[in-house]
């Protein structure tokens, strides 16, 4: 199993022990809808210390992130649906199937190739879209999904109407065009508007 696989599985163990009869009462009557905060709030902060390349905040920030995940895991054993194996089992396999480039003897001439490769098999598996995650980071793999290069330039970059007849749809290719900007960059745009917005609430960070 190794050191991770032992160490993975006291987590899982003590978990279990949390949600049992004599376990905590807050960690039992948990259910996935009232730890979304958590997830959220524990992916936000894994982004900042990971921005910050702080070895040991990123490190807890993990850690706290592995929770939630092992605690929705834990939640679905529960109703007897899949396990935390299965989770990883899922992974793997996806994993394996998503890079023939490396299991299967395909070729990829770059990393670009290989992005746009992984979202072709995405569409023979039959996934979907995914319009559930942040607006900005949804825009940014739609742009992705197309097989835009990053060095391509934004359309009409950044023209900006200022009686446009539909403010909405505007704002929407605006802020299109701004994402697009941000791959060029090399820049992931959530995380840049959540830092500048921390920016100006504490200028003197």
């Amino acid at each position: 199993m190794g050191d991770a696989g032992h160490e993975v599985q006291k987590l899982v163990d003590v978990v279990a022990r949390l949600r049992g009869p004599d376990g905590c009462p807050w960690d039992r009557e948990q259910t996935h809808e009232s730890l979304i905060p958590y997830l959220l709030e524990e992916s936000y902060e894994l982004a900042e210390a990971l921005q910050k390349s702080d070895p040991e905040h990123t490190k807890e920030e993990l850690g706290d992130l592995m929770l939630q995940i092992v605690l929705h895991a834990r939640i679905e054993d529960e109703l007897g649906r899949f396990s935390l194996a299965d989770v990883a089992r899922g992974l793997t396999q996806k994993l394996v199937r998503r890079h023939p480039h490396v299991f299967a003897g395909a070729e990829a001439r770059d990393a670009h190739e290989v992005r746009r490769r992984w979202e072709e098999i995405k569409k023979q598996e039959g996934s979907l879209p995914d319009l559930s995650r942040p607006a900005l980071v949804s825009a940014r793999k739609h742009l992705e999904g197309r097989g835009q290069s990053p060095d391509t330039p934004p359309e009409d970059c950044l023209h900006i109407d200022r009686h446009p007849a539909n403010p909405e749809v505007a704002v929407g290719e605006l802020l299109m065009q701004v994402v697009s900007l941000a791959r060029r960059w090399g820049v992931e745009p959530e995380l840049a508007l959540r830092r500048h917005v921390q920016r100006l609430a504490d200028p003197d960070d």
